[in-house]
């Protein structure tokens, strides 16, 4: 599947843009060319949603860059003691790990809030973020930077609701928070027990028993109405409705889109609601399999 032009302003286009800039546009220090930097002058950005980097994955990457170098420029902006990362802090410590002294760059001069934005849409486009950090990076951006939910869903071409549901996930208490880090429980465990009266209970519960995103959903329906949960009989069709709906969230949460999942004797179908063309994109993207 060719990824239909003119769709999407995701980093890559930002960085297209930046190498076809024509020179006389360039700042006193070279923004907008592929520049050698020393790897000391370079920081972290203290805006950087990720705070767990998969040490194993960046040695892998540090023995590739160590064989073919660094293919892909990071993003940088000028400070006064050097330049900061706004995108690329992986490729920047596998440069450290592969002891290289230099590492290309594109240098520009962006804002706060913009450099907030791209590093936290680098990481999503790249799904390299967890649900508790994807929640502070949107959390961030609407507090800090003065965004709407609305507004921080069209910048990540993530629905509204994905959106919601993931700020929910900051009001559970910490160490069901540390459980979800950990990977103890899934983003579809949190978001189940969230509206649960006793969520550390619960999670200890989802995690001692192995139970299912679904098992969790019905824990805390039980919890809030005991007697009616126990008077109502199953049947075999409300036992199917009940699998997909809890398929479709899980999907749902997986894409950050609205799913709908139709099934019949004879087969179904999946559909995908996108609600903006750098939604479709995305999907395109995903199914093309081409790089995000």
């Amino acid at each position: 599947m060719k990824k239909p032009s003119g769709l999407g302003r995701g980093l890559s286009a930002l960085i297209d843009e930046t190498v076809r800039a024509p020179k006389d546009q360039a700042a006193d220090r070279d923004q907008g060319i592929v520049r050698e930097i020393e790897i000391g002058r370079i920081r972290p950005n203290p805006s950087q949603p990720r705070k767990l980097f998969d040490e194993a994955a960046i040695a892998e990457l540090a023995e590739s860059i160590a064989e073919r170098g660094v293919l892909q420029p990071i993003l940088v902006r000028a400070r006064a003691d050097g330049f900061e990362i706004i995108a690329g802090e992986r490729r920047w410590r596998a440069a450290q790990k592969a002891r290289l002294h230099k590492i290309p760059a594109l240098v520009r001069d962006i804002d706060d809030a913009a450099t907030a934005e791209l590093a936290l849409i680098e990481n999503i486009q790249r799904e390299d973020l967890n649900a508790i950090e994807e929640a502070e990076g949107y959390r961030q951006l609407i507090l800090t930077y003065g965004h709407t939910q609305d507004a921080v869903s069209k910048l990540v071409g993530k629905s509204r609701s994905h959106i919601a549901n993931l700020l929910r996930l900051l009001d559970l208490p910490d160490d069901v928070r540390e459980m979800l880090l950990r990977g103890d429980i899934s983003m579809g465990h949190a978001r189940a027990i969230a509206n649960a009266d006793d969520p550390t209970s619960l999670a200890r519960e989802i995690v001692a028993g192995g139970l299912s995103v679904r098992q969790a959903e019905q824990r805390v329906k039980q919890a809030k109405a005991p007697i009616e949960t126990k008077s109502v009989s199953r049947t075999g069709a409300s036992a199917v409705d009940a699998d997909l709906a809890a398929l479709e969230r899980q999907l749902g949460d997986l894409l950050g889109l609205r799913v709908k999942v139709a099934h019949g004797k004879s087969g179904g179908t999946v559909a995908l609601h996108y609600s903006t063309l750098d939604q479709l994109d995305m999907i395109c993207q995903r199914l093309s399999g081409e790089p995000i």
